[in-house]
């Protein structure tokens, strides 16, 4: 079996990764180059990210209270408005049909005694009063 070679040997150094076979433009640490100002720069977007997702949240949250608060507003205002066929009931709609084909004529009122079958000797109706 093979001994495991030095870490600063040459055969490592030839190996993708390996020893120290870095030339002099290449100051590479962790993936970053020594000249970063900030080595996690492209990270930095999270680091406001909590703040943003609440400030959105509450965005949303608010919009979705000003529309509760809209449709209350129009249900209150169709509330107090009167609208016979949706604020009365089924049958008055009919009863009001009827009540204006009705008329009353003065006109053969007379005629109308001179038909009628009633007694006129008949003495005059006292309610509660019996006879």
């Amino acid at each position: 079996m093979p001994e495991p070679a030095d870490i600063n040997s040459p055969e490592v150094a030839k190996t993708p990764g390996g020893g120290s076979g870095q030339g002099k433009d290449e100051n590479v640490v962790n993936g970053h180059k020594e000249g970063d100002a900030n080595p996690f720069a492209e990270y930095m977007w999270m680091e406001n990210e909590e703040e943003y997702n609440r400030q959105v949240e509450e965005e949303l949250l608010e919009q979705e209270f000003l529309e509760r608060c809209f449709q209350e507003m129009l249900e209150e205002e169709d509330q107090d408005w009167f609208i016979p066929a949706r604020d009365l009931p089924p049958g008055v709609g009919q009863i009001q049909q009827q009540l204006s084909g009705l008329s009353v004529s003065d006109g053969n009122a007379e005629d109308i005694a001179r038909k009628s079958s009633l007694n006129p000797e008949a003495k005059e109706f006292v309610p509660g009063v019996k006879y």
